[in-house]
């Protein structure tokens, strides 16, 4: 079956003070942070994953970029935030599971080398860094086996942040899209998840890639040691 690989880039990035959408912004190396992740795909996953973004703000430009790429549009994209993106998309992609990311996330290509195994079993994952824990950050907590328990950004004693790249599988798909459809508009996707675990048992199990580099560009800062890496 087709590996189905969400990108969501429909905000408008307005805390990075740019005029193009956030993952067309260009990095050190000439790449958009966009084109590096297409390019981290297809490394890990080649030619077949399907491709498709969540678009909004000057979605056009985006859909210039790569044509080649599968789109959904969210109208809304200026009043709700991610929990909904995603959902329109895991609405759009079929039963399979889904590998998604946020589109201002500038990673190592092997992240996505390390969670092929967990994807290749169908099993649903967060993708965390446990070198740092921010107070502004998504972070979260485990369970006694080690699964993913509490997920956002006021969790207290949180063990790590995660990096915004994750996977649900195909049997926990309609669990997540339930939730999603139920969270309020301005949440992140991550209530959703949040949700599915307390209430419909769904197992997320955390993927450490701390000794790795993932930067959510979120301001000018972001981007300055995002371009460290590449």
């Amino acid at each position: 079956m087709t590996l189905q690989i969400v990108i969501l880039a429909a905000g408008m990035g307005s805390r990075l003070g740019r005029s193009l959408p956030k993952p067309l912004t260009e990095l050190a190396d000439g790449r958009t942070i966009m084109q590096q992740q297409h390019d981290n795909i297809r490394a890990a996953f080649g030619t077949s994953a399907r491709i498709t973004a969540v678009v909004g703000y000057r979605a056009e430009t985006i859909v210039e970029a790569f044509p080649e790429a599968d789109y959904v549009y969210n109208d809304r994209y200026d009043q709700t935030n991610t929990s909904k993106s995603l959902l329109r998309a895991l609405k759009a992609t079929g039963r399979s599971g889904v590998l998604w990311m946020n589109g201002d996330v500038v990673f190592d290509p092997r992240v996505l080398g390390r969670a092929i195994e967990l994807v290749e079993r169908d099993q649903s994952f967060v993708t965390v860094n446990t070198a740092k824990v921010s107070d502004e950050e998504v972070k979260y907590t485990i369970d006694a086996a080690g699964n993913i328990q509490e997920l956002s950004k006021t969790v207290v004693g949180g063990i790590g942040e995660a990096v915004g790249i994750n996977y649900v599988s195909a049997a926990d798909k309609r669990a997540l899209i339930a939730q999603l459809s139920r969270v309020d508009d301005q949440d992140y996707f991550e209530r959703g998840l949040e949700r599915a675990i307390a209430e419909n048992g769904m197992v997320v199990r955390p993927l450490d890639i701390s000794d790795l580099y993932a930067v959510e560009v979120d301001f000018a800062e972001d981007l300055e040691r995002a371009n460290l890496f590449v």
